[in-house]
């Protein structure tokens, strides 16, 4: 937050601005929403899935003719710099978007300490700053005017595994846990959430260490992990990382039954490194295409038309940008102030991830969601899914 900020990043030609209906539009009538995205870095599995639903949340508004602002019906466009997967690259790629490429408004980019710098960059120019997966404990202190936020509390969140294993006939609950979490903001506040959740439910972590964030050799870790005995792992991490881990897992012949990943196993490119040693791995997800939403399934469909895999976070995503053009409308305004008074404590109805109810401090809570890979598929497991877990075999009983 407080790097100096470097450069700018090549972008698109932006027209020169006019103003209509109280609102700053592109000289061509459309309305400019900006939006840093991870397209490099650790981060781009996570950011190509959000810059697709982008895409198809824009593509969708201006199918049904736009966003009405002022009795008239305005087109959007989407324009998009690449964060880098870096904190400090997000207030540079924002200052781009806000300062070069004159957006109107922003959707956010993805994880909390990145999200957190991007609201303050909206905040210091009064850019309203739509944000989803970003946990409420680093963004409510901030006491933020000009962004919103719905995701999980890391509390409940924390909790989902132990409500699976709450299901499992008793011979399959794990005896020895463990805890591996990347020594980050995000890392440290969801490790207290399993912590305080393993005490609730009566577990003890045979092992909790934290993980250095770009570790190329976790043979100390896996090796520490057998010598405890250790039956199923909680771990917190990015792609990268988690795709390193498993693989040397697989190396020393180490595996556990039970193996659920937040932040790192949910993407295609988890799958696409690992293939069928995928299978097993359960995941931590902000959506699924089976909610009863709508618009849900047709967004999953699609998405599995164009990909050929599903996705735990495309609608989230989605979801993001529907509240935003709704606000936009009901504010009848992409003014920060305006398009403030139109979300916070506001519903919004039928979004693809449900009803979205934000309180006083701009916040709303969804529900955090797991499944499990099998066949290059996500099973949806928690809440309310088939119960179809499996416990993963010895690497070579698969």
């Amino acid at each position: 937050m407080h790097t100096t900020l470097k450069g700018i990043l090549a972008g698109l030609a932006l027209s020169s601005a006019l103003t209509f209906g109280g609102i700053a539009v592109a000289a061509d009538g459309e309305i400019v929403v900006g939006a840093p995205i991870s397209l490099t870095g650790p981060l781009a599995g996570d950011g190509k899935e959000q810059e697709w639903a982008y895409q198809q949340a824009v593509a969708d508004i201006n199918k049904a003719g736009g966003i009405e602002i002022g009795g008239k019906k305005l087109p959007v466009k989407l324009v998009v710099a690449d964060d880098e997967s870096s904190e400090s690259k997000v207030a540079a790629a924002l200052e781009n978007l806000i300062k070069v490429q004159k957006v109107d408004i922003l959707l956010s980019t993805h994880s909390g300490p990145m999200n957190i710098a991007g609201a303050i960059v909206a905040e210091k120019y009064k850019k309203f700053y739509m944000i989803t997966t970003c946990f409420p404990f680093e963004w409510q202190p901030l006491k933020l005017k000009y962004s919103a936020l719905f995701f999980f509390h890391p509390g409940p969140g924390s909790e989902v595994p132990f409500e699976i294993w709450q299901k499992l006939p008793p011979e399959q609950r794990p005896k020895n846990p463990a805890l591996v979490t990347e020594d980050s903001p995000d890392g440290k506040g969801f490790g207290a959430g399993f912590v305080a959740a393993a005490e609730k439910y009566g577990y003890k972590f045979a092992v909790n260490d934290p993980w250095a964030i770009g570790a190329t050799d976790d043979s100390a870790l896996i090796t520490k992990l057998q010598a405890a005995n250790v039956d199923a792992m909680l771990v917190f991490g990015s792609p990268a990382d988690t795709i390193t881990l498993i693989r040397q897992m697989k190396e020393l012949g180490f595996s556990v039954p039970y193996f659920h990943g937040w932040k790192g196993t949910w993407t295609g490119e988890f799958h696409d490194a690992l293939g069928a040693d995928s299978d097993y791995v359960l995941t931590d997800g902000f959506w699924s295409e089976s909610f009863p939403y709508k618009g849900a399934k047709e967004l999953g469909e699609r998405y599995d038309k164009e990909f050929k895999k599903d996705s735990v976070t495309v609608g989230a995503f989605y979801a993001n940008a529907q509240v935003l053009f709704q606000a936009i409308e009901r504010a009848g305004s992409t003014d920060a102030d305006k398009v403030h008074d139109a979300i916070f404590n506001k519903e919004f109805k039928d979004t693809v991830v449900g009803d979205l109810k934000f309180d006083e401090t701009g916040f709303a809570l969804i529900p955090s969601v797991a499944t499990q890979w099998w066949q290059g598929r996500h099973q949806l497991i928690y809440p309310n899914g088939d119960w179809t877990y499996k416990p993963a075999p010895a690497w070579d009983k698969r």
